[in-house]
């Protein structure tokens, strides 16, 4: 498939909701989702790269796949709500940028 912009993953989860998935969980039903994958890669991470000792099971979702879980539910909450996340993290990364400019010198 190529490189994907921001942009494109919007699309793409869209089309992929209105065709495949049945359309959209309210923006409440998505939000707890969101949290139980941050869950989810919390504990990847736990285990992986803290000090917690895996069970059995505990790794069988990779962090790659937990991050990518973590961003669908998030494009997601963005298309229900119209937020443009290219527009929303240029202004992010422009608001630390004069923010900390001199924070971590």
């Amino acid at each position: 498939m190529g490189e994907v912009t921001i942009k494109g993953a919007q699309s793409l989860v869209d089309e992929w909701i209105k065709t495949i998935g049945g359309g959209y969980f309210s923006e409440l039903t998505n939000m707890a989702l969101l949290t139980e994958e941050v869950g989810e890669l919390a504990r990847v991470i736990a285990r992986v790269y803290g000090d917690q000792v895996a069970k059995p099971g505990d790794l069988d979702k990779s962090l790659r796949e937990e991050l990518a879980d973590v961003m669908w539910v998030v494009v997601c909450l963005a298309n229900q709500t119209g937020t443009d996340l290219t527009e929303a993290f240029l202004s992010s990364l422009d608001k630390k940028r004069k923010r900390d400019k001199d924070r971590f010198k």
